[in-house]
């Protein structure tokens, strides 16, 4: 899918091809639209490293064309193996327009597309790329409040659990976590070549936005080592719990046994073919009845003081 839109009038329009100041979104493209982008004079390894998932944060430059490839958040959803990914975006700040080519579509570039985002311009590219980055550091802040709501949640069925489902599911978002700390880490050294490079000049009142994009992502980071440290933590000691849990519950069942196996035992003893006391009684069964759980009472009462029950 390609989009080509420009900022006009303070908003996001929609043009049918490119033209100066414009902005080109690029999602999963067909074979077709890839020639068409090559056909724009953008290289082809640049294209091809937008569109492989595992590509890592990095900048590049050729023939006075600038390469960003940045790792956006991706949410998968909770039924999968991983509810959360990170894939790349490639960013080509060609002379006169700006292309972004993503594998899926992302919260992030859906937002610049709808519009969503304030004060954007297709003209200043490299405003537009702070701002891309800007935004990408805010949706994994947003995300990482979303697992740790999710994590708050499992938290309560934890303490009753008897099974590892819920210990799985943390583990899920676990996964997600590190993938979050790779992505996070490699966008702040990208970002932090290019402040130090030639590659990308940010103008004198851009220079407050690139600070705030700094700080984000690093916020995004250490808030990012503090969910996987807290949530490693808590797999092991709801690994713990489970299994007390457990115990306390077969403890129950073992106590209930013995309790249960004494009228079997009484009423064993009076259910043989052979002369017994008091069988020739006439509330001989009620005696029996009432020994029988007499006897049980008072061992119930002793597991209880002892905190067996």
């Amino acid at each position: 899918m390609i989009e080509i839109f420009k900022s006009t009038n303070h908003r996001l329009e929609k043009v049918n091809a490119p033209t100066e100041g414009c902005w080109v979104n690029v999602v999963n493209p067909s074979e077709r639209e890839v020639a068409q982008i090559e056909g724009w004079g953008i290289p082809p390894d640049f294209v091809t490293h937008s569109l492989d998932i595992d590509e890592r944060a990095r900048t590049e430059r050729n023939n006075g064309i600038i390469f960003i490839v940045l790792r956006l958040p991706y949410v998968q959803g909770k039924k999968s193996p991983v509810p959360y990914i990170t894939v790349p975006l490639g960013i080509i700040l060609a002379d006169t327009f700006i292309v972004t080519i993503c594998k899926e579509e992302t919260s992030v570039i859906h937002e610049f597309a709808a519009g969503q985002v304030h004060g954007l311009s297709t003209v200043k590219k490299n405003r537009f790329v702070l701002q891309l980055l800007l935004r990408t550091a805010d949706r994994y802040l947003a995300y990482l409040r979303d697992i740790d709501n999710f994590v708050d949640a499992l938290e309560e069925k934890l303490h009753r659990s008897l099974q590892n489902k819920e210990v799985r599911e943390l583990l899920k978002y676990q996964k997600s976590l590190v993938y979050f700390t790779t992505a996070l880490k490699s966008n702040e050294l990208m970002l932090e070549r290019l402040q130090k490079s030639q590659l990308f000049q940010v103008h004198p009142e851009d220079e407050d936005l690139l600070d705030d994009v700094l700080i984000e992502i690093r916020q995004a980071i250490e808030v990012t080592a503090i969910s996987e440290n807290i949530l490693s933590q808590m797999m092991d000691a709801f690994a713990s719990i489970i299994s007390n849990n457990l115990n306390v519950v077969m403890k129950f069942l073992t106590s209930m046994t013995i309790v249960i196996s004494l009228p079997t035992l009484i009423a064993s003893f009076y259910g043989m073919n052979v002369r017994l006391p008091g069988q020739d009684h006439p509330y001989v069964f009620s005696l029996t009845l009432l020994v029988s759980l007499m006897t049980s009472l008072i061992v119930v009462i002793i597991f209880w003081k002892k905190e067996w029950l």
